[in-house]
């Protein structure tokens, strides 16, 4: 079976580049379960129902978050009614949500979605490799196919979840940074691997913004209000190779494709 995944979607402009490519990529690739990572779909920042009921529409079967899936006020009510919207699950005990997704395939295979947080130069939340141990205990006979969506800024902090979960997960590929890495493989235990997926949405400006307000905070080290630019909008994603019999990983493609209606 194939899982697709997506990096994280930045505004408007991921939002369209998705709406119009995503399914077109199912087929292609012959998608069996998909994965979107939403946590800037809001106008880069967060989550909102609207948004939702948008992407809604789409062939997603779980949605994944991150650090910034706090930035709405509407979030912990979406939380608690949507079970396929997850948040980091190594936030403290308390949050409304959860990192921990059941599903299946239109086929009746069981999928496992994971979501963890890094801890290197973000929240002091708890220790993602505890709670992947906690979570792949919850999850026991009941998926052998898990895919582990790690937000994190460190590279070495993603690779190091990578090898402590190798043979244990299907999958883990790294969301945050905004910026696709070209290190894709598949782990000596069978665990494919990707530092980060990267983002879907505008690569003209910084990290999906425009560079204006960007530079604005940098060289004056005061606040501006980021906005999402426009331009050279592209889908990055990866397509995971997984023997549903055993959840191991045969090999992982990495994608970035250019939305040409931008």
């Amino acid at each position: 079976m194939k899982i697709l995944f997506v990096g994280d979607v930045i505004g408007k402009p991921g939002r369209k580049a998705l709406g119009r490519l995503l399914p077109r990529l199912v087929d292609e690739h012959r998608a069996d379960y998909v994965i979107v990572n939403v946590e800037n779909a809001a106008g880069g920042f967060g989550v909102t129902p609207d948004v939702l009921e948008e992407l809604d529409e789409l062939p997603i079967h779980c949605l994944t978050s991150g650090n910034h899936i706090w930035d709405k006020k509407e979030v912990a009510d979406l939380l608690e009614r949507e079970p396929r919207l997850l948040r980091p699950d190594n936030y403290p005990a308390g949050n409304p949500g959860r990192g921990l997704h059941l599903g299946e395939t239109a086929a009746g295979v069981p999928v496992a979605t994971v979501n963890l947080e890094g801890q290197v130069f973000l929240r002091n939340v708890d220790s993602p490799f505890a709670a992947a141990d906690r979570l792949l205990a919850e999850i026991g006979g009941r998926a052998k196919v898990i895919f582990v969506d790690f937000h994190a800024e460190a590279t070495s902090e993603k690779q190091a979840l990578g090898v402590y979960l190798d043979g244990r997960v299907s999958a883990v590929v790294g969301t945050h940074t905004h910026v696709p890495t070209a290190d894709e493989r598949v782990l000596p235990g069978g665990t494919a691997f990707l530092t980060d997926a990267g983002m879907t949405g505008p690569y003209e400006g910084v990290i999906g913004f425009r560079a204006d307000r960007v530079l604005q905070r940098f060289l004056l080290q005061t606040p501006s209000t980021f906005e999402v630019a426009k331009r050279d909008v592209r889908l990055a994603a990866a397509v995971i190779d997984v023997d549903e019999s055993t959840g191991r990983a045969r090999a992982i493609e990495r994608l970035l494709i250019p939305d040409r209606e931008v």
